[in-house]
C-alpha cells in the first residue's frame, strides 16, 4: 500500500464520526457484561451521538445542495452574461477547438454552427500556439472582410462538480475598423516636407548661352510648379538652386507610385545645355512636430547628394525609401571643396594626440592605399598614427609586405583591433577610410570609443552611415579614395614628399579603381595621378602589384568561360570555390567580361568558406549599385558589389536575378 492509498484510507474510515460511534457502541455492549453502569453510560452517548450526527449530517447535506444550487444560478448568470455581451465572444480548449460562442461572432464570419471547428480554421491568424500560458493576455489584431478586429485572448479557468479543472480560453473581438480608418484619414492629410536642389546648376548654366540662361530657370520653375500644384501641395523658391515641397502624406504616395517622373521631366529639359538638368528630392515623413519633420527631410537630401544625385530620398521616421539615381555622377572640375575639407581635416589632426586610421573589413587596395596617405599625413604633421588591420587579405597581401620589408617604418605601424581599442583616449582622432557604414568597418567598437571621427569615402551613401563624425567628405563623382587622399595631402603642408612606395600604393590603388584609367576618370584623376608621379610613383612597380599566378589566372579565365547571358545582354558567372584570392578573382573576371561585344553588365559569384561574394560591373547603362543595395550590398553606378553570409550559390543565384528583374521593371515604369 503507498502513501496515497493510505490516506486515501485514513480520510474514509478514521476521520469519520460513524467509525467512533460504532467503537463506542461495541465498548458499551462489553461494559454492560461487566460494569452495568459504565456500559448503561457509554450506551447512552452512543445514542447521543448518534442523533448529533444524524442532524450534523442532514443539514451539511442542505447546505450542499444550496450551494450548488448557488454555482448552477451563477453559472446560469454566466452563460446569459456571454450571450448577451455586447462584443463577439468565443470559448475554445488549449487546442484552438471552438466549444461555445455567442451570437455576435456571427456578424463577424457570417456563419453558424461552429462549435467544434477550429478556430484557425475561422481566422488564419490566430491559431493555438499564441494562447497565453499564463495569466498575461494575448492581442492580436485581425481583418475580416474589410473590417479590422483586436481580439483579446485571456485564459479562464472552469471548474465543474466530481470534474478536474479545465483550461479554456475566451476570445473577445473589438471592432477597430474606425479607428484605423481615422489614423489612415489623418496620416493622409499629415504634411510631408521636402528639400530639393539642382544638383549641377553651376555647371548646366555654364554649358548654355546666357540669353537661354533665364529660359532654362524659367522652365525649370514651371516644371516643379506645376508638379507641386498636381499634387496639391506647394514648392516655393528658397535660392537659385534650393525650394521648399510642402505635400500631404497622400499626394506624396501618388509620387512614390510614379516612381517621382518629375526626376525625368526635370532631366529631359533641353534648350541648347550641354548637360542635362538632375535633381535631388528629399522628403520627412511622419515626424512628431514639424521641426522634426524638418530635420529628417534635411537627413534625407544629404543622403541623396551623398548618393550622387538625380534622384528622390524619403526619410520616415528610421526608415529610407529610395528612387532613381540611374544618372552617372558629374565630376566638378573645382577642388575648393578638397582644399577646405583638407584646412579642416589638418586642424583636427593638429588638436590630436594619436591618429588611428581604420577601413573596411576584407580591404582592397584603394582602402589600404588611403590607409597609408593618412598616415603620412599625420606623420607630416608631427603626430603618432596607426592603421588598424586584423589580418591582411590576398587582395593587399603584396604591398603590405612591401611595406613591412621596406625598412622605411620603424615604429610598428599595424594594430589589430584589441590593441587599437587599447589607444583610444580623450585626444584620439579616428579616420576612417574608403567606407562610412558603421557595420562594414574593420573595428566598429572604435566608432563608439571615440569622440573625434573623420571619414573619406568615395562610394554613394547609403541608408547606414557614420553620424557622429566631426568632418565628412564623401564624394561619388570621385573615382577612387586614394585620389581623394592624394587631393588632401597636396593641402596638407607646404611641398608635401611621399616616400616612392606609399605612392605607389596611391597610385595601385586609384589604377585599380578606375580599370586602368577607364571607369570613372575625369580631370582631377588625372592630376592625382600627376602629383603621385611626381612624388616617385612608378608605374611598372604598381603594375607588378597586380601580377596574379598561374592558379589564379586559371579560375578567373574559367570563370569568364563558364559565364550565362541573361536577358540578352548580362553576364553572370560562378568563379571556382575556396581558391586562394576569390573575391580578387571574381571582381577581374567580371571586368573581363564587359570586354565581350554586347555585354553591358557582369555579375561574377564566388564561394568562400560559408560567405558568397558578388562583383557586379557596367558600362554605365545598367546601374548596378541599384541593384545591388537590393541585395543589402552597395558600391557605384558601374562598379558594385555584396557579401552574403550562411547562403549558398544557388540561393544567392536566385536572390541576383530576381533583383535584376525588379530593376528592370523599375525602369521600364519609370520610362
Amino acid at each position: 500500500m503507498n502513501k496515497s492509498d493510505l490516506k486515501m484510507l485514513i480520510n474514509r474510515v478514521f476521520l469519520q464520526p460513524h467509525f467512533y460511534i460504532v467503537v463506542l457502541f461495541v465498548f458499551g455492549v462489553i461494559f454492560l457484561f461487566y460494569e452495568p453502569v459504565i456500559g448503561f453510560i457509554a450506551m447512552l452517548l452512543c445514542v447521543a451521538s448518534s442523533f448529533f450526527t444524524f442532524l450534523w449530517g442532514k443539514k451539511r447535506s442542505q447546505s450542499k445542495e444550496g450551494i450548488q444550487d448557488k454555482i448552477n444560478d451563477l453559472q446560469s448568470i454566466q452563460k446569459n452574461i456571454l450571450s448577451y455581451f455586447p462584443f463577439p465572444f468565443i470559448m475554445v480548449d488549449v487546442h484552438g477547438w471552438i466549444k461555445w460562442y455567442n451570437s455576435k461572432i456571427e456578424e463577424v464570419i457570417k456563419e453558424k454552427n461552429i462549435v467544434n471547428k477550429n478556430i484557425h480554421s475561422l481566422f488564419s491568424d490566430i491559431t493555438a500556439e499564441q494562447f497565453p500560458k499564463g495569466k498575461e493576455q494575448t492581442i492580436k489584431t485581425i481583418t475580416v472582410e474589410n473590417r479590422h478586429y483586436k481580439v483579446y485572448i485571456d485564459r479562464i479557468y472552469l471548474s465543474h462538480a466530481n470534474e478536474k479543472q479545465r483550461n479554456m480560453y475566451g476570445l473577445y473581438f473589438i471592432d477597430n475598423t474606425n479607428h484605423i480608418i481615422l489614423k489612415e484619414e489623418n496620416l493622409k492629410q499629415k504634411v510631408s516636407i521636402g528639400l530639393i536642389f539642382i544638383d549641377n546648376y553651376e555647371e548646366v548654366m555654364q554649358s548654355v548661352e546666357d540669353v537661354r540662361r533665364p529660359l532654362l530657370i524659367a522652365l525649370i520653375d514651371r516644371k516643379l510648379n506645376a508638379w507641386a500644384q498636381q499634387g496639391a501641395g506647394i514648392v516655393k523658391k528658397l535660392e537659385k538652386d534650393q525650394y521648399l515641397a510642402l505635400f500631404n502624406n497622400e499626394h506624396l504616395e501618388e509620387f512614390r507610385q510614379k516612381k517621382f517622373e518629375i526626376l525625368d521631366e526635370i532631366r529631359q529639359i533641353h534648350i541648347g545645355n550641354e548637360l542635362p538638368v538632375t535633381l535631388s528630392i528629399g522628403f520627412g515623413v511622419n515626424g512628431k512636430t514639424l521641426p522634426q519633420s524638418m530635420e529628417y527631410a534635411k537627413a534625407a537630401i544629404d543622403l541623396a547628394l551623398g548618393r550622387g544625385g538625380d534622384q528622390a530620398v524619403i526619410k520616415n521616421v528610421d526608415k529610407y525609401l529610395f528612387y532613381g539615381g540611374k544618372t552617372k555622377e558629374v565630376e566638378k572640375s573645382t577642388r575648393v571643396k578638397a582644399r577646405m575639407k583638407a584646412y579642416a581635416f589638418r586642424e583636427i589632426i593638429e588638436e590630436s594626440d594619436e591618429v588611428l586610421i581604420m577601413g573596411h573589413k576584407n580591404p582592397d587596395v584603394d582602402c589600404f592605399g588611403a590607409a597609408i596617405g593618412v598616415y603620412r599625413a599625420a606623420q607630416l604633421l608631427g603626430k603618432k598614427a596607426y592603421i588598424v588591420l586584423n589580418e591582411p587579405t590576398s587582395a593587399i597581401k603584396t604591398v603590405y609586405e612591401r611595406i613591412l620589408a621596406s625598412g622605411e617604418y620603424e615604429e610598428k605601424i599595424f594594430l589589430n583591433s584589441i590593441e587599437a581599442i587599447g589607444h583610444t583616449g580623450e585626444r584620439t582622432l579616428v579616420v576612417v577610410v574608403d567606407v562610412h557604414r558603421p557595420s562594414y568597418t574593420e573595428c566598429p567598437e572604435l566608432l563608439e570609443l571615440s569622440k573625434n571621427i573623420v571619414v573619406f569615402d568615395h562610394h554613394r551613401k547609403s541608408a547606414e552611415f557614420i553620424e557622429n563624425a566631426v568632418l565628412t567628405y564623401l564624394e561619388p563623382y570621385i573615382s577612387s579614395t586614394c585620389e581623394m587622399i592624394a587631393e588632401i595631402l597636396q593641402y596638407i603642408v607646404d611641398k608635401v614628399k611621399l616616400k616612392p612606395i606609399e605612392a605607389d600604393i596611391l597610385l595601385a590603388g586609384i589604377t585599380i579603381d578606375t580599370k586602368n584609367f577607364v571607369f570613372k576618370t575625369g580631370v582631377r584623376t588625372f592630376e592625382a595621378a600627376a602629383f603621385l608621379r611626381r612624388n616617385g610613383a612608378d608605374s611598372t612597380r604598381v603594375r607588378m602589384l597586380f601580377q596574379n599566378d598561374m592558379e589564379s589566372y586559371r579560375a578567373r579565365a574559367a570563370a569568364v568561360k563558364d559565364a550565362q547571358i541573361y536577358r540578352n545582354n548580362m553576364a553572370i558567372s560562378i568563379a571556382p570555390s575556396d581558391i586562394k584570392n576569390g573575391a580578387v578573382i571574381a571582381a577581374q573576371a567580371a571586368d573581363e567580361l564587359l570586354n565581350i561585344s554586347g555585354i553591358i553588365a557582369s555579375f561574377v559569384m564566388c564561394s568562400i568558406q560559408n560567405d558568397v561574394m558578388l562583383s557586379a560591373r557596367s558600362l554605365g547603362d545598367i546601374n548596378v549599385q541599384l541593384i545591388m543595395e537590393k541585395l543589402g550590398g552597395g558600391g557605384h553606378q558601374t562598379v558594385a558589389g555584396a557579401q552574403f553570409s550562411n547562403t549558398s550559390i544557388d540561393e544567392v543565384y536566385d536572390k541576383l536575378i530576381e533583383a535584376i528583374d525588379e530593376y528592370l521593371e523599375e525602369g521600364a515604369e519609370r520610362r
